[in-house]
């Protein structure tokens, strides 16, 4: 067994998690698939995670040539920032994408733009660096259903909306598992207690859909998985309980976001109300963590759960008033 770095986990079967390092330690994933000296990437971070990517790579023993697939669940910065940068150091590694945002991983600059729009100009340099593009010649666009092999290890992609209509999903037939980027939600490790796990639902702006990530978690859980890689963070188990939370608490973000639609400030009364419900479940799942602790550790995400429903209560009402 090769000595890892102390940011490399070897999990079961070839697959490594990579923490990148984004934002603080065991909050943000890569994965590294390794099967008969061939590998492949599933989410890369940032570009700041590139060398903690490349390093496990050589800890392995493996050349960057050895890289075949780079594979971004989709194209959100803290999944797929760094993939530019990394193919440049991968001379074989071919970046399989959603179809929806393949253009975005050849010319980023509407998501650079857009990303700008959220985070401000210094904390996009602070935070993820100048993003690459892609050579179109080296990008595959996916398809729900259909499977590419990594040393006949067989991959399938499953398009799965809700959190991003340019997000798929990826099943490992080997370890009946499911690489999930943000569909299956966010579970930090801070959160383990002697329940196991907690998760809660990430509505990063702009296209939270809550029906069809419902509907996507649902197709997810069809297949019986034995587990969740999460890039947010780490590999779960209990899937089914997961799920069924994790369906509960997108019912209850969505009563949250009607019931303020209208409310003064409706920004910060989310936010408000947002934390309450993490409170009181992370209190239930047997935490004993303050709100303060709580509101410091979902900081980031209680602003872009936020800030993803105040878009999506507007959508909902222009169509309302469209029809």
């Amino acid at each position: 067994m090769p000595l890892l770095p102390p940011f490399v986990q070897a999990l079961d079967q070839g697959i490594h998690a990579i923490d990148t390092g984004f934002h603080r330690e065991h909050f943000d994933a890569a994965y590294l698939i390794v099967e008969r000296g061939r590998a492949a990437f599933v989410d890369t971070g940032t570009n700041f995670g590139v060398p903690r990517l490349l390093a496990a790579l050589e800890a392995l023993g493996l050349a960057p040539a050895d890289v075949d697939l780079v594979i971004p669940t989709h194209v959100h910065l803290d999944h797929a920032g760094g993939v530019g940068l990394l193919m440049t150091h991968l001379p074989n590694a071919t970046a399989w994408v959603h179809p929806r945002g393949a253009r975005h991983l050849i010319d980023p600059r509407a998501l650079v733009a857009g990303a700008t729009a959220v985070y401000g100009e210094e904390e996009m340099a602070r935070s993820y660096g100048r993003i690459v593009g892609v050579p179109a010649g080296r990008v595959r666009e996916t398809a729900d259903g259909m499977t590419v092999e990594l040393a006949g290890r067989r991959l399938q992609f499953l398009d799965t909306p809700g959190h991003a209509r340019h997000h798929h999903c990826v099943w490992d037939e080997r370890t009946r598992g499911f690489f999930t980027g943000d569909t299956f939600g966010l579970s930090y490790r801070e959160f383990d207690s002697a329940r196991g796990p907690w998760l809660l639902p990430t509505t990063t702006p702009v296209q939270f859909e809550p029906e069809a990530l419902k509907a996507s978690v649902q197709r997810l859980l069809s297949f019986d998985p034995a587990c969740m890689y999460l890039t947010h963070f780490g590999r779960v188990g209990e899937v089914a309980r997961l799920g069924a939370e994790l369906l509960e608490q997108i019912d209850a973000m969505v009563a949250l976001g009607r019931a303020l639609q209208d409310a003064p400030q409706r920004h910060e009364a989310l936010k408000r109300g947002l934390l309450a419900q993490y409170v009181e479940r992370v209190a239930r799942h047997g935490c004993d963590f303050t709100p303060g602790r709580i509101a410091e550790l979902l900081a980031i995400d209680i602003e872009l759960n936020a800030q993803g429903m105040g878009i999506w209560l507007d959508r909902e009402r222009a169509a309302a008033a469209a029809s």
